[in-house]
């Protein structure tokens, strides 16, 4: 989504002061770390000045993130942004992970054509319970600070947010995309969603932001963030946004309601099965966006596929490199291990195991019980495409039907499990 930058009326107190530092070698490291897969940096020379001004005066700068707890999990989808706050953490600065437990409640209206439903305080305080714990997987816990804007927020009651949206104009919020085309296309757009950009920004203010990140579908509500500091008299922060990594399906961005997401704290196995399915084309994005490897490294993998190299060896090692990063080194060479028997039509060791009831019973309500298929339409459609076996033998019978005993149940090269059948 691309958003209109909200009008600069209020004057930059860095305008006039950006040659006031020199520029060293590290700053120019610093600034090439911050670009490094980005989509947008803005604006580039304010940013180098206050690179310039903590490497001078050994004060390391404050940089946002906020999320909000939406849904309980956080996949690599989030670790975008995570592994680059990461990269200015190991720099020496400061990093804010902001939970948004007031925002959720109002709902980001962000890439949406229609109203989100607000969550609950319950639901917030249920999902926010995992975020930093899994967040922490990519951040140093030692050097993040953890907040949450229910802080401040609250506190400005309702006179504080009557004077808060004094500060912005209905035709500015008009300006962002999405709130255009809902006005234009006659879908409802409700007041509060006019205030959720308007908070977002206020926990700029707040926390005295030197850089916001975010996902290319939040630049709006990141702008509004610097325009809102400006007009409290503080110096606005830079924004940097990062690209949205696209999911398995390779289309729509990755999102546990698509249904296309690797999740963190998925199992290794899983994990690692998830990464090779990603395309051939496709896996450079992910590179770009999740590895830690040297960008000269990857183009040098990039040159080595282009000459002969097999693209599937070059994924095994972003896998390797994934699940090693979330789980253990020996966890990813297991998961590898595992990948591999699966793909020759090996059984698996840790396969789960089901009890079912109701001997003798059809071939596509074992599948279907068991959590092979979503359906039983999917169980026939598997069976005539031969992709379906019982202890190791393709089945072509949709009418077959499986009397007290054990199986071994698989469908497709990857989904089993161990089956015992009873009356």
């Amino acid at each position: 989504m691309t958003s209109q930058k909200p009008n600069e009326k209020t004057l930059n107190p860095l305008s006039t002061n950006l040659a006031k530092y020199p520029i060293t070698p590290e700053v120019e490291a610093a600034l090439l770390q911050t670009k490094r897969g980005c989509e947008e940096l803005l604006v580039e020379s304010e940013w180098v000045y206050k690179l310039s001004r903590s490497e001078a005066t050994k004060t390391p700068l404050r940089i946002k993130l906020g999320l909000d707890p939406t849904a309980p999990d956080i996949h690599l989808g989030h670790t975008v942004v995570l592994n680059k706050l990461r990269q200015l953490q190991d720099i020496g600065h400061t990093v804010i992970f902001l939970i948004g437990d007031f925002t959720s409640m109002i709902g980001d209206p962000s890439g949406r054509n229609n109203t989100r439903p607000p969550l609950t305080r319950e639901d917030i305080a249920q999902n926010a319970t995992t975020y930093y714990k899994q967040a922490s997987l990519v951040l140093d816990p030692e050097k993040t600070e953890i907040r949450y804007n229910s802080e401040w927020c609250e506190a400005l009651g309702a006179v504080g947010m009557i004077q808060l949206a004094s500060k912005y104009t209905v035709a500015r919020m008009l300006e962002r995309d999405d709130f255009t085309k809902r006005y234009r296309g006659g879908i409802p757009i409700s007041v509060h969603e006019f205030l959720y950009p308007l908070m977002q920004g206020y926990d700029s203010v707040a926390l005295k932001s030197d850089l916001e990140l975010g996902g290319t579908d939040q630049k709006f509500n990141l702008l509004v963030g610097r325009e809102l500091q400006k007009e409290f008299g503080q110096e606005p922060q830079c924004i940097l946004t990062m690209p949205l990594l696209v999911g398995l399906d390779g289309v729509e961005k990755m999102s546990k309601s698509k249904g296309n997401y690797i999740g963190i704290s998925e199992v290794p196995n899983e994990m690692f099965s998830k990464i090779m399915r990603v395309s051939d084309e496709l896996m450079w994005n992910y590179y770009t966006l999740l590895s830690f490897k040297p960008v000269k490294e990857i183009e040098n993998l990039k040159k080595q596929v282009e000459e002969g190299l097999n693209p599937r060896d070059v994924k095994v090692a972003l896998g390797q490199e994934i699940v090693t990063r979330f789980h253990s080194k020996t966890d990813a060479s297991n998961a590898l291990e595992d990948f591999n028997l699966r793909a020759k039509g090996g059984v698996p060791d840790d396969i789960p195991e089901v009890s079912l009831t109701g001997a003798p019973l059809g071939i596509s309500q074992v599948l279907k019980q068991a959590n092979l298929v979503q359906s039983t339409t999917d169980a026939n459609r598997n069976i005539e495409q031969h992709g379906v076996r019982v202890n190791g033998e393709s089945i072509s019978d949709k009418g077959l039907k499986l009397d007290v005993g054990e199986y071994v149940v698989q469908v497709g090269k990857r989904r089993f499990a161990k089956v015992k059948i009873e009356r």
